[in-house]
């Protein structure tokens, strides 16, 4: 099967991240996919952005969950892009790729699960066209408790037998490791156990090269023309 390729904030390599303009240059370089970061406005909308604050991607400063969006939207990143909510993303992508969405705080969790709810059922959207995951352990639980069929991917930076535990607690769909952690053993290991390996962040040629000879499920990459 085809490895997928999943682009890391969009193309992260070619744009600025988590904008508009660099999810639609992923697709444009043949992703099957895209990755993003979630947090809330302080009027409860989900916020495209990676970081708590929007200092190192904006000309403005602060924490995104202390400014509304209107105000979020008053901002530029590289001094020309919007910061995008996720439903606009959605509208973008349209079901032609995989959204990836991670939770960078445990509260975006429900946000994220109604937003994805209205897209199935009221835009003809299918829950496998999303994959939540989280480093927060805590939310994937509560998006599982909230939900059953969206799928869910175990982010882990350290320990692989702990994020197989886990995924087979809430039955998760995947397990994204970091790609320094991955041997052929252990893929084959989470494999036979069910679960896709989508690895990240792997940019450098020798490293894609290796990471899809161990045969993983999906590669998040900044350089989606790379794959």
């Amino acid at each position: 099967m085809k490895t997928a390729n999943i682009g890391h904030r969009g193309a992260k390599g070619h744009l600025p991240e988590n904008t508009l303009a660099s999810f639609q240059k992923a697709i444009d370089l043949g992703a099957n996919g895209i990755e993003l970061d979630v947090h809330l406005s302080a009027d409860g909308q989900v916020i495209v952005m990676h970081d708590e604050t929007i200092d190192r991607t904006t000309d403005g400063k602060g924490a995104v969950k202390q400014q509304p969006l209107a105000v979020l939207k008053t901002h530029r990143i590289d001094f020309q892009f919007e910061i995008p909510t996720l439903s606009e993303v959605f509208d973008l992508v349209d079901r032609k790729v995989l959204v990836n969405i991670e939770l960078k705080v445990f509260e975006t969790a429900e946000p994220v699960v109604l937003l994805i709810e209205k897209y199935v059922l009221e835009k003809g959207w299918q829950y496998s066209d999303f994959l939540i995951s989280s480093f927060d352990w805590l939310a994937l639980e509560k998006v599982r408790a909230l939900h059953a069929e969206i799928p869910l991917g175990v982010l882990t930076s350290t320990d692989l037998d702990l994020a197989i535990a886990f995924a087979k607690v809430i039955n998760a769909e995947t397990i994204h490791p970091y790609f320094h952690l991955l041997t052929d053993e252990n893929v084959a290991r989470m494999q036979t156990q069910n679960v896709k390996v989508y690895t990240w962040t792997v940019n450098e040629f020798e490293d894609l090269h290796r990471v899809t000879s161990l045969g993983v499920d999906g590669i998040i990459t900044d350089f989606p023309d790379r794959l």
